[in-house]
């Protein structure tokens, strides 16, 4: 096993200096030739520091456009970053961008560090903004929580090195190792097609990828004709945290599709976890709040208003709802980052008077992210409220669940009707009243009247058993219907 770098993002709003900071860093390590040349293009960069008591002293930087292709990663299950960077400007303090950033590094679920930026300035206020930061909840180290804070300026490179270690220090305490015996694991982060062909820019997490090796991106088979790393040379292999371009693609990969060593149509595709695999994610609906168990019962939802005064009234509306989870509640219209954060988060979108970009629209039906529009406050939140309700009302029902069954089969014997079931939660006993459901909705209630487990007359049955039924009175049981007793 070995070390790997840590792969940093960083998100923020705009003009506060992102490109900035990245360029200083990029100065420091490259030359000048180098410089706004391949490590642009390829999208991510590898850096080298002075600092020598860590396991690693390389960091690896992606180079996104902000938080929107930061999301649409992980929208499509690529966890390529291990640490972000919020980052702010000293004197604007957190605008509605960073406000966005805050909720996509939260959906990404990876440690993060707040970079307050142009420190140089006279009118420069880090404590306004490690104050304003408490009403999103970044509780940073110097207020009481475990986020780390960096003052630095992109501009002089004051607190560069200051924010570079503290990226290592958190780095090692994520462990992040690698074996190259280990299945490819590796992520597209941006795709092109120029005279070379079509190419691919990436980063690999475990494994390594060598030349005329034969890959996948889903099901699209590649043999590796090229890799270039982030320097622009050709390299014979890649090793984790390496940014690369991949040439050898028939057709254009999805950005945050996963390079692996297997197809993946086999039947043995083992590398990759749940939350790994691209484009798995389903999004939810109204109606799947009442499927989750109950300790996710909580609806998340991204809401876009006119306004401040729109925003402040929604949420104070909404701030005793405890069954609503707010992912994102900011000023604006609808656009495209918004629908990569609900695709990440698995959440509804509710605009209240504003408008949804074309784009939006579009990627939206593409990713199956349900958008909902109201002019009028109440309507929006009446129907929220609704939502709870309903979610309050199943909660109270699982929390009162005795016993779970699913109907395997139905037949007649001696002019009885008898189901068949299968014991799925729990246990049911004979007299309990019992609660039919057809495709999570209820159908009805009765009465089980009879219950026999091979002919034999029982008077309870558990998980795991399977049994005959009979209710009284009878309803119209079909094959596949849950059957529950509640308390």
């Amino acid at each position: 096993m070995h070390s790997r770098p840590p792969i940093v993002a960083i998100l923020g709003h705009v003009d506060h200096g992102k490109t900035t900071l990245l360029d200083f860093i990029r100065k420091s390590n490259i030359t000048d030739k180098e410089y706004g040349g391949i490590t642009q293009k390829i999208g991510a960069y590898e850096i080298t520091t002075e600092f020598k008591d860590y396991k690693t002293n390389k960091i690896t930087f992606i180079d996104t456009p902000g938080h929107e292709a930061f999301t649409k990663l992980r929208a499509r299950g690529a966890n390529v970053a291990d640490i972000a960077l919020l980052l702010i400007d000293g004197k604007d303090s957190v605008m509605p961008q960073t406000a966005e950033s805050i909720s996509h590094i939260k959906a990404a679920k990876i440690p993060f560090i707040v970079v307050i930026n142009k420190i140089d300035l006279s009118e420069a206020n880090p404590e306004k903004v490690k104050n304003d930061l408490l009403k999103y909840e970044v509780m940073l180290e110097d207020k009481g929580g475990d986020v780390p804070v960096a003052l630095v300026s992109a501009k002089t490179g004051s607190g560069i090195n200051e924010l570079l270690e503290t990226i290592l220090f958190i780095a090692s305490d994520l462990k992040l190792i690698y074996d190259e015996k280990n299945p490819v694991q590796a992520y597209i982060i941006e795709t092109k097609k120029d005279r070379r062909g079509i190419v691919a820019s990436a980063i690999i997490k475990d494994g390594v990828i060598k030349i005329a090796d034969t890959v996948y991106v889903n099901d699209q088979k590649i043999k590796v004709k090229s890799l270039i790393n982030d320097r622009g040379s050709s390299v014979l292999q890649v090793l984790p945290s390496n940014p690369f371009e991949i040439l050898g693609f028939n057709d254009m990969p999805e950005v945050g599709g996963m390079i692996k060593t297997q197809s993946s149509i086999s039947n043995n595709d083992q590398t990759i976890t749940n939350d790994q695999k691209p484009n798995v994610q389903k999004v939810l609906t109204l109606e799947d709040v009442l499927k989750m168990p109950v300790i996710e019962k909580k609806l998340p939802a991204i809401i876009k208003a006119d306004s401040q005064g729109s925003v402040e009234a929604i949420k104070n509306s909404l701030k005793n709802n405890t069954n609503l989870n707010i992912v994102l509640l900011a000023v604006g219209e609808i656009n495209k980052s918004d629908i990569f954060l609900a695709k990440a988060t698995k959440s509804i979108i509710i605009g209240f008077t504003v408008k949804t970009s074309h784009e939006a629209e579009s990627l939206a039906k593409q990713e199956k992210v349900i958008i909902k529009s109201y002019q009028i406050i109440y309507e929006l939140l009446d129907e929220l409220n609704e939502v709870a309700n309903l979610i309050k009302e199943k909660e109270e029902k699982e929390k009162n669940l005795k016993g779970e069954a699913q109907i395997l089969a139905n037949f007649i014997i001696e002019g009885e009707k008898i189901f068949g079931v299968n014991v799925t939660k729990g246990k049911i006993n004979l007299g309990d009243t019992i609660e039919v459901f057809r495709k999570n909705k209820p159908i009805g209630k009765t009465k089980l009247v009879s219950l026999k487990i091979r002919a034999k007359t029982v008077n309870e049955v558990k998980k795991g058993q399977e049994a005959g039924m009979i209710f009284g009175p009878p309803l119209d049981f079909v094959v596949g219907d849950v059957v529950k007793s509640i308390l």
